[in-house]
């Protein structure tokens, strides 16, 4: 797996100036905050060696090199989901290829289902803990270059970036929520009797990613931060049939208060 992830990155680090610092991976309808970056270079996944290939649409599939709060940034434009027909260590890939790129901290960003009575649709939930329902990607060979075999996840996302993002919101005027986002397969949307279990097992939000991108990091020691969009509700008497369409549609209406806070967020570091 090093020798592939090597290869991938000295094609990459052919094509770009500066190391990034910062990488960011766009979920659903999220694309947008590409516009903010001072593009310096775009590589479609196509064209990156062993790099998977975005099926899923409103994931565009291109790895985008720039600043962004006065950063080096590095960010995917379209992700890659287990429901795809990847294996874990596909989906993951392009994580510990931003690793060995250089990147210090990860941004993630999702489309979500809210299942907390709270919540409401467009708001930002800032994750702050996490239920896997997906196979674990660590699960098989371990590579002791990328970290522990048993990497701890008490602190999955970074609490002091935690901080920063709330402060940063308050400061914008922007609401935000903080819960817990739990990670199934999909790509069905949930049932009725699924959201109420989510709920009751301390699920805040439900959505198909992130989880396995977080884990990869964490083990490689790369500090996290993540923020849902709440795209539709799972509350009892809020449930609704949803289509990637329209969830597609709030996620590009709450994605402006996501890109300032990221940006702002980004300058900080």
């Amino acid at each position: 797996m090093l020798e592939i992830i090597n290869d991938t990155v000295n094609y990459i680090k052919t094509h770009i100036k500066n190391e990034p610092q910062v990488g960011i991976i766009l979920g659903t309808g999220l694309g947008g905050l590409v516009n903010e970056i001072d593009i310096e270079i775009s590589l479609p996944y196509s064209d990156i060696p062993n790099f998977p290939v975005s099926t899923v649409e409103g994931h565009s599939g291109k790895l985008i090199f720039g600043k962004l709060g006065g950063k080096n940034v590095v960010a995917m434009q379209g992700r890659f989901h287990y429901y795809e027909g990847y294996e874990m260590s596909q989906l993951v890939f392009p994580v510990r290829v931003m690793k060995y790129l250089g990147i210090k901290t990860l941004f993630v960003s999702n489309a979500s289902g809210g299942v907390n009575p709270d919540f409401e649709i467009g708001d930002l939930m800032i994750i702050n803990d996490h239920i896997c329902l997906v196979p674990n990607p660590l699960i098989g060979k371990n590579e002791p270059e990328f970290g522990p075999r048993f990497p701890d996840m008490s602190d999955a996302y970074d609490k002091g970036l935690i901080a920063k993002a709330k402060t940063l919101a308050e400061q914008y005027g922007i609401k935000v929520q903080e819960g817990v986002y739990t990670a199934t397969t999909g790509p069905t949307f949930e049932t009725p009797a699924e959201y109420n279990y989510f709920r009751v097992i301390g699920s805040d939000t439900v959505g198909m990613s992130t989880v396995p991108e977080v884990i990869v990091a964490r083990q490689m020691g790369i500090p996290c931060f993540a923020m849902s969009i709440i795209t539709d509700l799972g509350v009892p008497g809020k449930i609704v049939e949803v289509t990637h369409e329209e969830v597609q549609k709030v996620a590009s209406k709450a994605e402006v208060k996501m890109t300032k806070i990221f940006a702002g967020m980004i300058e900080q570091l």
